[in-house]
């Protein structure tokens, strides 16, 4: 019975791409002037395991690539070489290509990349030069020994366990010139033969300039239960060995060093297992093991009510046994909830651990010393949420290399040490996410970008805004200080998708600039998307939720307050500042008890980073709201993200504050001061 490994095949994706960041890791840490040996021993490992595994599951492209890494990385264990700034390079690059190559296995596409032929040939240039010079005594020898007769008598077993002998004779001859002969081996009589069993031996001869162990790893996964006997010959030897079973055994190594992932990635099987793989999630057992503890303590309270509901008559003491059973099964129900919540919460440093790499290669192409602090990175957030964030992140980490971060040079100038700070933070505070973006560089052109907007007519000639209000510029569409646009883009490019995105995630962001001194980027994220802590507001006979994390403050504003701009649009005079006030029953046709600003409530959110104020009737009670998504269940519809099922059975709306900020026609609030 052939055993189709495609079902293992997304553990091993899953483990070589966390092999991968540990390599890149470690890479990025490793000081090339005295190198950690563990750190190398674990890039190798790393390296290995790919390799050891893609050959298993018949990706030849990606072992053959691996054996060139692990045979550098082998040398550099040793101390047969030295690691070098170069080896660093082509390592790091080797990384990207791999990944490239497993997700285009995963995606069952064909890969095709310049790229791998081109670090192929460093590899092996690399190789053959620097080898030479530091093993002439070992090359010596193998004028001796670098002939090896293989005896390789193959376990029952070994089919059973998905262990394919072409693919071990492939990796050998990956390292040299191989010859293949199929010995006669007696076979069982037929009542004691087993049709899935092996029973083949082979004799294989390789020439090659590999020593003897680096030929035993490709007998590594079988060498338990298989016999395996190495024998040194001399040249010659081979040259008489010209077995008819060689030529029929050439031909299906030929064509497995050749063949491509996506031969291999149109089998129908692994695509099921592809639309699988994107919605895993690891979980730590002691998360399972509470988890369970939790549905254990249901099922006993739940045991409990029912032999209480099986009684004809419920005298005092029963009725006090079932207030205290349901009372149990409240709280039993609460902590499942947050047993199940902590399952999709992941640290933040999965999604940190990109950041060294992008900041190094960004570093390297501006030619700029940056030091990057992680700080908070076991810091838990949701899955989706961090997935999510990464984007925006990248985005303000790219920015702040570009254009926050001085060269060597001018920081020279400013009196400042040389290289740069970035330091990315994550902590909690309340039920949500703090994630900081801090550099210690320019800071923002306050004067330059106030010219910018003017220009622009975001502000009008006249007018001399806070700085506060300045820098908040760089957040509107389209806006742009840079002089020339870069690869990297200038500071206010693409700003605005940021807070957008951040947006849709129920979160906000907040900026701190001075001058010379630096920017912060204050990122501020519901812990998860699936509950929201909500506002229950009244609007007539309705009840919305709005996003606590979105609400500034609630008040009842005086007449003396209000300002028309026109007929539909009010403002309202709060402080020092003059807020658009959105009449929520105007908005989705509704029948209101308070009509007019005065009659009501007004609460002030933040929309967009700018305040506006929303016209209730009355403020209803704080709590977690389940989301649902109202686009798959209904349809979309503008103003609204979503609806929760409140305690009573009604179905409530939850107010996307920037949704209905656009969908009362509130641009900015300049069209709106008075």
């Amino acid at each position: 019975m052939e055993i189709d490994l495609s079902q293992f095949s997304q553990v091993f994706f899953e483990e070589s791409l966390e092999g991968l960041e540990s390599m890149e890791s470690e890479l990025l840490k490793l000081d090339i002037s005295a190198p950690d040996p563990e750190a190398i021993n674990t890039i190798f490992r790393a390296a290995h395991s790919i390799k050891g595994g893609s050959a298993t599951f018949g990706f030849v492209q990606v072992a053959s690539y691996t054996h060139l890494l692990e045979t550098l990385l082998d040398e550099i264990r040793d101390g047969r070489r030295k690691m070098t700034n170069h080896h660093q390079d082509m390592l790091l690059l080797s990384v990207d290509l791999l990944r490239n190559m497993l997700d285009a296995l995963m995606r069952k596409i064909d890969f095709c990349d310049p790229l791998l032929e081109e670090l192929q040939q460093k590899f092996s240039t690399e190789l053959n030069q620097d080898s030479t010079p530091l093993l002439s005594t070992e090359v010596e020898q193998k004028d001796d020994s670098a002939v090896w007769q293989i005896t390789f008598k193959a376990g029952t077993d070994i089919l059973r366990f998905g262990n394919d002998p072409i693919l071990m004779f492939a990796e050998l001859r990956a390292l040299g010139q191989l010859d293949v002969v199929l010995l006669d081996t007696p076979v069982p009589d037929f009542t004691h033969y087993d049709p899935e069993g092996c029973y083949l031996s082979w004799q294989l001869t390789l020439a090659t300039a590999q020593p003897l162990s680096q030929i035993k790893q490709a007998f590594e996964w079988v060498e338990d239960e298989c016999e395996i006997t190495y024998e040194a010959l001399d040249q010659k030897s081979l040259e008489v060995t010209t077995p008819e079973l060689a030529i029929e055994v050439a031909p299906q190594l030929e064509n497995l060093t050749t063949d491509t992932p996506a031969t291999k990635a149109t089998k129908p099987a692994a695509i099921t297992q592809k639309n699988q793989e994107s919605g895993s999630i690891r979980v730590s057992i002691d998360k399972v093991d509470l988890l369970i503890n939790m549905v254990g303590e249901l099922v006993i309270t739940q045991a409990m009510l029912s032999q209480l509901g099986q009684q004809d008559e419920i005298d005092h003491e029963s009725l006090i046994l079932m207030k205290q059973g349901l009372e149990q099964l409240a709280t039993h129900t609460r902590d499942l909830q947050e047993s199940v919540m902590q399952i999709r919460m992941l640290p933040i440093s999965f999604a940190f651990n990109r950041f060294p790499r992008l900041v190094r290669d960004i570093g390297q192409q501006l030619n700029k010393k940056v030091e990057l602090v992680l700080k908070g990175e076991d810091t838990e957030l949701d899955k989706t949420v961090m997935e999510k964030i990464v984007d925006p992140m990248v985005h303000l980490v790219r920015n702040s290399l570009d254009h926050g971060l001085e060269t060597p040079e001018d920081r020279k100038a400013k009196g400042k040490r040389e290289t740069g700070t970035l330091t990315l933070n994550a902590y909690h505070q309340g039920g949500n996410i703090i994630i900081e973006i801090i550099d210690d560089g320019a800071g923002l052109d306050t004067a330059k970008i106030l010219k910018k907007a003017k220009e622009k007519g975001l502000v009008n000639p006249d007018e001399e805004p806070s700085e506060e209000a300045i820098h908040q510029l760089i957040f509107k569409p389209g806006f742009s200080t840079a002089d020339q646009v870069s690869d990297l883009s200038g500071r206010g490019v693409g700003m605005d998708v940021v807070l957008r995105n951040i947006h849709q995630l129920s979160g906000n962001i907040d900026l701190k600039s001075v001058k010379d001194k630096g920017s912060r980027f204050t990122i501020r994220l519901p812990l998860t998307l699936a509950i929201l802590d909500g506002q229950l507001v009244r609007v007539g006979s309705h009840t919305y939720v709005v996003p606590l994390v979105s609400i500034h403050e609630s008040l009842q504003v005086t007449p003396d307050r209000i300002n028309r701009l026109s007929e539909e649009h009010q403002v309202i005079r709060l402080r020092d500042e003059y807020l658009p006030v959105i009449k929520v029953f105007d908005q989705f046709n509704h029948r209101a008890d308070a009509n007019e600003i005065k009659d009501g409530l007004v609460m002030v959110v933040d929309a967009n980073n700018d305040k506006v104020g929303l016209l209730v009737d009355e403020l209803l009670s704080q709590q977690q709201v389940v989301i649902k998504s109202l686009e798959d269940n209904y349809s979309k519809v503008a103003g609204i993200s979503g609806a929760t099922i409140l305690g009573d059975g009604t179905v409530a709306l939850i107010i996307d504050i920037a949704g209905l900020v656009s969908l009362a026609g509130i641009n900015n609030k300049q069209d709106h001061a008075a």
